[in-house]
Formats: C-alpha cells, sequence, structure tokens
C-alpha cells in the first residue's frame, strides 16, 4: 500500500455549519457524516478524488481557542484548481472572503481566502 496522508483533522465550531460552508460554498463532496455518540460525529468532506479529506472535528473545551488558528495566523491550507477564475466567481458569489485580488506568480494563480473560522487558504492554479 502506497503512503499518503489521508485525512486533515481541522478545528470547527459546529458541525453543520462546517458542512454548510465546506460542502455549500467551497463545493467540497461530504464523504461521511456518522453518529459516534455523546455528540460526536465523524464528518469526512473531500475536495476532490485527487485531495486529501478533512475530518471536521468540533472543538470541545479549551480546543475552541485553536478554532481558525491551527495556521498560526497564515495560509497553511493550498486548495489546487484547474479553473481559478471559475472557482473564484464561485465561491465569490457563495459568500466565501478572499483577503486580497488574484495575482499571478511564478508559481501560478493564487488567491487567499479564509474559511468560515477564519482559516487562511490559497486558492491556488499551479503553472503546468
Amino acid at each position: 500500500m502506497a503512503r499518503r496522508v489521508a485525512l486533515v483533522s481541522l478545528l470547527v465550531a459546529d458541525y453543520d455549519e462546517a458542512i454548510a460552508f465546506y460542502v455549500g460554498k467551497l463545493g467540497f463532496t461530504l464523504v461521511e457524516d456518522t453518529e459516534m455518540g455523546h455528540g460526536k460525529r465523524w464528518v469526512v468532506v473531500s475536495p476532490g478524488s485527487d485531495g486529501t479529506n478533512f475530518l471536521l472535528a468540533q472543538a470541545v473545551g479549551d480546543q475552541a481557542r485553536a478554532i481558525g488558528q491551527q495556521g498560526g495566523g497564515r495560509v497553511w491550507l493550498f486548495l489546487h484548481t484547474d479553473d481559478f477564475a471559475g472557482d473564484h466567481a464561485r465561491m465569490t458569489a457563495a459568500g466565501v472572503t478572499f483577503l486580497e485580488e488574484p495575482r499571478h506568480e511564478a508559481y501560478g494563480t493564487v488567491a487567499v481566502f479564509e474559511d468560515l473560522s477564519g482559516n487562511r487558504w490559497d486558492l491556488l492554479q499551479p503553472k503546468s
């Protein structure tokens, strides 16, 4: 079996709000939403067949302080696309907050956006 990062855990304040954002606004697919008991759920979303999936983990207790801060205030998640203009337009229309206008860099077209918790992401179409 080949090794790969299968899931990245992302702290969220509320499962349903997070699903609405990642599926409804970013266009991810809801892979699984299973009750685990005691208010916990196993919620997995996917950006697509070639991407790493995210486990949306509802923060409990002191974990809530880390919501939106897992990257220390910098971009730490990178959403690659092969249709930057289309994804940027769709995400903007859906209410995703972009922190800058799209820019063209040596490595591709990119713009920083925030998720519902304030985590910073790059929407990036790498140069071929």
